[in-house]
């Protein structure tokens, strides 16, 4: 009785090591590939639960599927088209996405594959700024940089089993050395620029100021043309209107006249005037 229950046992404990051995589960985030004496059988991407036989005849490896970072914490040195160093810093997201192609290049080892990586990155890097200079880089052929890095190393990549998703540069600065001179000549050609428009400007107003004041001129003078004839016109007519009306009636013009000449001797009271008193300019305050 004793050796059967201890046969039970045993059975039961050899049935549950066949049975968790031949079942495994894939998570969503993993691949699964299932080896027989160290050749690839199967590679499962769905996730859920699966069989294989127990070991030794079949092992099972998971690989992460999700996208992963390589982010190196020293920054690179390249050579522009200037011959100038730059210190770049940079990062790349990837993910597997051929575990086949990924086990044979790296033996399922990850590190080896962020080494590849880098390499990778470094090389495109190195290629796209050897054909540009600082400024290009910094600013006016940025997208296009990053564009021919992302290419170059997706390009690379695929034979190995990853996707390249994203490659980026955090940070691109000159060495110290470098950095003083590139400032001072950026300066120097800041304030030409801003000389030349300056003398620019301060020509286009002169141009201008001119123009105005010959416009001034030009209205000043026709508008005093206009008023001058204007002017003579209306003196014309009104000496025809004096002549008129005088011609009607002389005496009564001289009297009118008279009056005038009266009102504009005696605006002054301090005014003096030595004159005989019957003399003619006082003949119509003669008469009664």
């Amino acid at each position: 009785m004793p050796n059967r229950v201890l046969g039970l046992i045993v059975s039961l404990v050899v049935a549950f090591y066949l049975i968790t051995s031949c079942i495994f589960i894939v998570d969503q985030r993993k691949y699964a590939v299932i080896f027989s004496f160290g050749q690839i059988v199967k590679v499962i991407q769905e996730p859920g639960l699966q069989f294989k036989l127990p070991a030794p005849f079949q092992n099972v490896i998971f690989f992460d599927r999700r996208i992963m970072t390589i982010d190196s914490p020293d920054a690179d040195r390249f050579i522009t088209a200037e011959k100038k160093n730059l210190l770049v810093d940079s990062y790349v997201k990837w993910r597997i996405v051929d575990p086949l192609k990924f086990f044979v290049s790296f033996k399922g080892d990850e590190r080896l594959a962020t080494d590849r990586m880098n390499q990778l990155v470094r090389s495109a890097l190195n290629e796209e700024f050897t054909k540009r200079t600082i400024r290009e880089i910094i600013s006016e052929q940025r997208d296009q940089v990053m564009q021919g890095i992302r290419k170059k190393v997706e390009e690379d990549a695929k034979d190995i089993g990853i996707e390249i998703v994203d490659v980026r540069l955090k940070r691109v600065d000159l060495l110290a050395e470098i950095s003083d001179s590139v400032y001072r000549r950026m300066e120097a050609e800041r304030k030409r620029v801003a000389n030349e428009l300056r003398s620019t400007g301060a020509a286009e107003s002169d141009k201008i100021r001119a123009n105005a004041e010959r416009q001034r001129d030009v209205i000043l003078a026709e508008a005093y043309r206009d008023a001058q004839r204007i002017k003579g016109v209306g003196d014309a007519r009104a000496t025809a209107f004096y002549a008129e009306a005088f011609n009607r009636d002389p005496q009564f013009a001289q009297f009118y006249r008279s009056l005038e000449a009266y009102r504009n001797s005696f605006k002054d009271k301090k005014d003096v005037m030595v004159i005989e008193p019957n003399n003619d300019f006082f003949k119509f305050m003669q008469r009664r």
